[in-house]
């Protein structure tokens, strides 16, 4: 026997002997054999070397071809079988013998032109009794119709029913696709981009027109964004088509592989916000939508799709954060702020047990005598990885999460404890602390009974604590903050207005609430700050407040003062006391003690 296509005839051996020349063996054989060539199974006998013996008719006629043509060509070829190396490998095993079976799914192409999607198994045969040689069985079962379901099925499953797009299984299952085959195919860029969009304002569509005219707006929406990635596919190199999908509400996403840079993924953004904004027709409504779109784009290597995601997550939210409508590039730099941000925040609550926070004191100095009245406490955090921090890089993420109020407390102990040392060590020169209080503080936390349990453990009098809360936390303050202040300052305790004349200055309310100071906030004494080009308005805006402060029984500080001139102009417009570089930087407790010390400060 050779192994040439068509050169060897069916050995006899495999064809039906005479009945009458068979013993029982022989005779069960031939019935094994008619069932081979009856059976509407397709099936063919194999040698070790994977060449057709026989074939039965039911084999031909799955491949539209005589069956006697099939002997002695490879069965490899026949069922597909080399061109996925997993299930050459597997075939291979079964041929030597290492293996007991195959069983693997195929799509073979029928003569006819169409293709036929089989199960085909591979498995020895009972050595033949007269030559004892080994042979392998192939069968191959037509599994059309329900391979045909299935894919529907899956088509319904992995995609929108609302857009007819790839939904968000399928877009997760072609994104890592692209991830893993890029960094093995040289024929391509090695890059991947990708726009993540959401509509603005689609809620108010819904609410508003109901959620029949949402779902025909989302599918006229899903029509546009086709258009355009179709257009930008035509337009750039690569492979065929960009991906389109909804992943859920109003937030669609197009992936592109094989990116050739940011220019690309720039100018597809731009074509999607173009093409939205032309208004939409629907069931007789006019609708004008817009959309904000995070952009993506990076090298594949080392890309996670979780990674991708998030980045694009993070860069819708910079998108819609900086006013919608516009697309936005992801930035590093602004997410390792971002990143730093959450850091921070996760970490401040364990950073006060730690005690990684400490207080450093700048002097509240009397415009009239120079002499340190007092000093403000300001918060730093010395944190392990990032430095020292003042307190803009910390208090409003403590604000947001509610460590505020734990640190808060934190900060008005110890500085009552440090403004009662040093008034034991200067009974002369009585030095009041001035502590900053978040309104978070008043809401979340009894404050009263804070303070009053912090004034009786360290023994300070309460007439040198003074507590500053900003303007808009106090302007119109009423229910329990008022009842605080109120109480508070029955106690004794001054109330000072921070950042005085940024807010909503509701004038009417200064008369009512239980405030002693007003701290003008350093954007009016900067004006200030040169005696030969003096700012008329700003001089008349401060001497105005001071008149009304005092005509109120108020006291008034001003922020910022940093040159001897805006000093002595602020002394002569009536001004109190004055805080800023020119007196002192905000310094650690012992320099407090030397200043004390000198008794009249003159600048630092």
């Amino acid at each position: 026997m050779t192994e040439r296509n068509g050169t060897t005839k069916e050995p006899a051996e495999t064809r039906p002997a005479p009945a009458g020349r068979r013993d029982d063996g022989a005779a069960s054989l031939g019935d094994y054999r008619a069932a081979f060539y009856a059976g509407r199974l397709a099936m063919a006998v194999l040698n070790r070397d994977g060449l057709v013996l026989a074939a039965n008719p039911a084999f031909g006629e799955l491949l539209g071809t005589d069956p006697d043509e099939l002997v002695a060509t490879s069965a490899a070829d026949l069922a597909d079988l080399g061109a996925d190396p997993r299930v050459w490998t597997a075939y291979r095993e079964v041929l030597c013998g290492r293996s007991e079976r195959l069983r693997c799914t195929r799509r073979l192409k029928h003569t006819e032109g169409h293709s036929v999607w089989v199960e085909v198994t591979v498995q020895p045969l009972t050595p033949e009794p007269l030559s004892g040689e080994e042979r392998m069985l192939l069968s191959v079962a037509d599994i059309s119709d329900r391979h045909d379901l299935l894919a529907r099925l899956r088509h319904l499953q992995m995609h929108d029913p609302v857009t007819r797009l790839p939904n968000r299984a399928l877009f997760f299952e072609r994104l890592s696709t692209a991830l893993e085959s890029a960094s093995f195919e040289p024929s391509g860029t090695g890059r991947i981009g990708l726009c993540y969009l959401d509509l603005d304002g689609f809620k108010a569509v819904n609410d508003t027109l109901g959620h029949r005219v949402g779902d025909r707006l989302l599918s006229a929406v899903a029509q546009r964004l086709t258009r355009c990635a179709e257009s930008a596919a035509d337009r750039g190199p690569g492979r065929a088509g960009h991906l389109v999908a909804r992943l859920g509400g109003d937030e669609f996403a197009l992936l592109v592989e094989d990116s050739t840079g940011t220019e690309q993924l720039a100018e597809l953004a731009q074509c999607v916000l173009d093409a939205l904004q032309r208004p939409f027709d629907l069931a007789g409504q006019r609708l004008s939508v817009s959309a904000s779109i995070g952009v993506v784009e990076r090298a594949a290597g080392g890309t996670t799709a979780t990674g991708l995601m998030q980045a694009a997550d993070t860069t819708l939210y910079w998108a819609k954060e900086d006013g919608k409508a516009r697309w936005t590039l992801f930035d590093p730099e602004r997410n390792a702020h971002r990143m730093t941000r959450q850091a921070l925040s996760s970490t401040l609550r364990p950073a006060v047990d730690r005690g990684e926070f400490t207080l450093e004191y700048q002097p509240l100095v009397g415009l009239g005598d120079g002499r340190a009245q007092g000093v403000e406490a300001l918060v730093r955090w010395r944190h392990p990885q990032f430095g020292t921090l003042s307190p803009n890089r910390f208090i409003a993420l403590a604000e947001e999460n509610g460590a505020i109020v734990e640190l808060g407390r934190w900060v008005l102990e110890r500085a009552c404890h440090q403004a009662r040392a040093w008034q034991l060590a200067h009974p002369g020169q009585p030095l009041f602390v001035s502590v900053n209080v978040a309104v978070r503080q008043v809401w979340d936390s009894d404050l009263v009974a804070d303070v009053a349990g912090i004034l009786a453990e360290t023994g300070l009098p309460p007439h040198l604590l003074q507590l500053e809360l900003t303007e808009s936390a106090v302007m119109g303050s009423a229910g329990r903050p008022l009842q605080a202040l109120q109480a508070l300052s029955d106690m004794g305790v001054r109330i000072a207005i921070d950042d005085f004349g940024t807010g909503y200055s509701n004038l009417a309310y200064l008369s009512r609430l239980p405030v002693s100071v007003l701290k003008l906030d350093g954007s009016f004494v900067r004006g200030f700050r040169s005696q030969e080009h003096p700012n008329p308005a700003d001089e008349m805006i401060v001497e105005a407040l001071v008149a009304l402060a005092h005509r109120l029984g108020l006291t008034v500080t001003a922020e910022c003062v940093e040159s001897a001139e805006q000093a002595e102009r602020l002394r002569r417009i009536g001004c109190d006391t004055g805080q800023g570089w020119l007196y002192s930087r905000p310094v650690a407790p012992d320099r407090v003690e030397a200043l004390l010390d000198a008794g009249r400060h003159t600048g630092a």
